[in-house]
């Protein structure tokens, strides 16, 4: 992410989890497609195209800040959208999408109507409820990992927590800063992100990135840390670890792509009680292995396959042109084999980086979007690198053969000057990665037609005084705007 920066469900529900749920056949059963057809329904253009040789992608415009909505037409869609989550709506024939708008704390619910397009818009979280930055989220459902919640990762240093929301709750919590959960630990994280139940034999996984950077004050770098407890969607009384190499090599560059490394979760004692601090203290003393900024996680869809895990680390430079010793500058995508019989060890390895290739290759990937056959690897350019050949690209990882390729780009319009004017009111525009990825939601089975996805955009560059205090709390006055696309023919 930028630098400067349920109620219960009916089990018959259709549900879209952000970081892409595996999706059934559309249709096997003999059901009417739920969404007859997907249009532009944002007044402002997409603001990104497919690659060569993606060319059959076909993208729709969901939502942008400044669209008003028929049904609430005060509402403000704040920029930098994250998190998301999609679901059908019980009380109506149409749909909702959860949304945490990272700089502005907080987190919306826009309901859309039977042909999914936007109608109303609220905020279940405002900055004052947030208390900091949130990241990316994720919404588990009793389906997919056995309970309920809207989780949602803060950022802004080393105690912020995991926020556990109702995305059915009502708005008159808004502002409420208690749906915290401290076992889950304090850290500046990415994101939380529960395991699959068919592969949790009974228990609750959690997965969360830390992404806070290498200094002083902060020696242990970013980790993957695991959430564990005996039973599923417990949020209390779990344990926490981190992960190590089995060698207590905690250096990531002495791990080389083509490699496989032993690893294993090691336990932070007392988690709960512990500050940020503290936590990190004890993974210095636990010789966790010592990543640049962990983002997003994911995990590989379809049935048995939650524990063939995904993640980024983004990479970082104090200067924009020198790596920081034992750190990826560029950054990484990692795979987790974890074991089936003992989810505490497993096997980990690079499959994609961008030091080798500087500018050229990955630049700071952040979100991940794992499918059964690809990852979608996201990437949050905005870091300025120097010799940055490109803007911000979601890269298609193909699983079988290893490789991966530019899938999407960012539409900057560098020569339109209607374009600059509309949208370069910070005047960045110019330089490559100036807009970054959120989430990438599969919503297939939600609307009923096959391979698509949301993507979410900050176009940072994108301001207008009009998007400023969207939440209407007054705790952030940011006056970025941002943009949700729909596209079709997305490979899985």
């Amino acid at each position: 992410m930028r630098r400067n920066q349920i109620t219960i469900l009916s089990l018959l529900l259709s549900v879209a989890i952000a970081g892409c749920k595996d999706n059934d056949k559309i249709g096997d059963g003999g059901e009417n497609p739920p969404v007859e057809n997907l249009e532009n329904y944002s007044k402002e253009p997409a603001f990104v195209f497919g690659m060569p040789g993606f060319e059959n992608l076909k993208i729709t415009t969901l939502i942008s800040s400044s669209d008003k909505l028929s049904g609430s037409p005060e509402f403000v869609f704040a920029g930098q959208p994250d998190g998301a989550g999609f679901m059908k709506d019980d009380k109506s024939d149409g749909f909702l999408m959860i949304s945490n708008h990272e700089i502005t704390q907080s987190v919306s619910r826009v309901y859309l109507d039977k042909n999914f397009k936007p109608i109303k818009g609220e905020y279940i979280m405002d900055g004052t409820g947030g208390s900091t930055r949130l990241c990316s989220a994720t919404l588990a459902t009793p389906e997919e990992h056995g309970f309920s919640a809207f989780l949602t990762a803060g950022e802004s240093g080393e105690e912020s927590m995991v926020h556990k929301l109702d995305p059915l709750g009502s708005v008159a919590q808004r502002s409420d800063k208690n749906r915290v959960k401290p076992a889950l630990g304090k850290a500046s994280m990415e994101n939380a992100v529960p395991l699959p139940k068919d592969v949790s034999n009974g228990k609750t996984y959690i997965l969360i990135g830390e992404d806070q950077s290498y200094g002083s004050s902060h020696q242990s770098a970013g980790q993957l840390i695991l959430y564990v407890a005996d039973q599923q969607g417990d949020l209390d009384n779990g344990k926490l670890y981190a992960l190590k190499r089995s060698n207590n090599d905690y250096t990531e560059t002495n791990m080389k792509k083509g490699s496989s490394y032993d690893v294993e979760f090691v336990e932070i004692p007392n988690a709960k009680n512990k500050t940020g601090k503290e936590i990190n203290q004890a993974n210095i003393d636990n010789k966790a292995i010592r990543f640049s900024r962990v983002e997003d996680v994911d995990y590989r869809k379809g049935a048995g396959n939650g524990r063939e895990v995904y993640f980024t680390a983004t990479g970082q430079s104090s200067d924009g042109k020198t790596p920081t010793e034992g750190l990826t500058m560029w950054g990484r995508v990692y795979k987790l084999n974890m074991d089936a019989k003992d989810m505490l060890k497993g096997k980990l390895e690079v499959i994609a980086e961008g030091d080798s290739d500087p500018g050229n290759n990955l630049i700071n990937p952040d979100n991940l979007c794992v499918t059964e056959n690809f990852v979608y690897i996201q990437e949050d350019g905005d870091s300025y690198y120097t010799d940055a050949k490109h803007d911000s690209y979601i890269w298609q990882y193909n699983m079988a053969t290893k490789t991966y390729k530019p899938w999407l780009n960012m539409k900057h319009e560098r020569n339109n000057q209607d374009w600059q004017k509309a949208y370069n009111q910070s005047g960045n525009l110019q330089k490559f990665g100036s807009w970054e990825f959120g989430a990438m939601t599969d919503v297939s089975k939600l609307v009923g037609i096959p391979n698509t996805f949301a993507v979410n955009i900050h176009s940072h560059t994108w301001q207008n005084d009009k998007f400023a205090n969207a939440d209407g709390s007054g705790a952030v006055t940011n006056k970025e705007g941002g943009q949700v696309v729909l596209i079709r023919n997305v490979q899985r």
